[in-house]
């Protein structure tokens, strides 16, 4: 049965286990030599202990060996996530000083043009990324980091543009976002925040309403050219946005409780790391927002 286990599998004094007795078999003639009971006294007190000494000389089975997702398996995984974003925006974001520093003026327009182009670039490419990642049967790692480019692009374009018209308000939308997100961490695992089938309800009616109000205020825009989320109504929609996004980041961090503790296969451990990537974005994005107003009514 051993030469089955998983956890023992690659184990050679398990494997060999089987082989190891040499007394007779059932159906042989007894060989000469010492008697049976001798022979298997000795036969077992040597062989037999030394594979228990073998197993029990063997590390416990860890999520790696199991093949289960551990918290450190989801971590990494959340880490390269989000590690390409901010790699791959930082690089978008600089672009603009960048080629300001080198070729002037024509550099820095030039730059503030690329910037323009991988907002345009991110905001396709992250929508048809993140469709794949949801309606993917299976977790797929290219997947979500191909995401995480194109989030990196969008953000960084984004970024690199408003930093240009407001200089600093990027450092400080990744300050903003940072002390929110880290905030909720730090509640979450004292066990002060938590989420219930109450205020879970209430979570998903008013995305509802942020959608449809989206929605208006995109043809509002195009129709008007002013957006409806300025002045004090566009701070009441980003405060509002931003605890969405906290709860939103609470039920990520349950999920990834419930998926260590639960053992599910590792490869959704990249699953969830495309839940929190979206959830950090959008947190960002409402930061970022949030700041352009005040700045702009400066």
């Amino acid at each position: 049965m051993a030469r089955h286990n998983i956890v023992f599998g690659r184990d050679q004094a398990v494997q060999q286990g089987g082989s190891a007795y040499s007394g007779p078999r059932f159906g042989q003639a007894a060989q000469t030599g010492p008697a049976p009971d001798t022979q298997w006294s000795s036969g077992f007190g040597q062989q037999g202990g030394d594979q228990l000494e073998a197993m029990y000389a063997r590390p416990a089975a860890t999520g790696h060996d199991t093949g289960r997702m551990t918290m450190r398996d989801a971590l990494n995984a959340i880490t390269a996530t989000l590690g390409v974003i901010i790699v791959v925006g930082f690089a978008v974001a600089m672009t603009p000083l960048a080629l300001g520093l080198v070729a002037g003026e024509a550099g820095l327009q030039a730059g503030l043009a690329l910037a323009g182009v991988a907002t345009l670039v991110g905001v396709i490419g992250g929508l048809v990324a993140s469709l794949v990642n949801i309606f993917k049967k299976q977790p797929s790692t290219i997947a979500v980091l191909v995401y995480a480019v194109f989030e990196g692009l969008f953000l960084g374009g984004i970024s690199g543009t408003m930093e240009y018209i407001y200089p600093g308000i990027a450092l400080q939308a990744v300050i903003g976002t940072l002390a929110v997100a880290g905030t909720v961490l730090v509640l979450f695992h004292l066990g002060i925040l938590r989420t219930s089938p109450a205020l879970t309800k209430i979570f998903l009616v008013a995305m509802v309403a942020y959608l449809i109000f989206g929605i208006v205020n995109i043809g509002y825009l195009l129709l008007t050219g002013t957006s409806l989320r300025e002045g004090v109504v566009g701070l009441i929609i980003g405060g509002l946005a931003v605890v969405m996004a906290s709860y939103s980041l609470v039920m990520d961090f349950e999920d990834v409780q419930r998926s260590a503790q639960a053992g599910v296969p590792r490869k959704y451990a990249w699953r969830l790391a495309f839940g929190i990537a979206v959830t950090m974005v959008w947190l960002y994005v409402e930061v970022l927002r949030i700041l352009m107003i005040l700045r702009g009514s400066d």
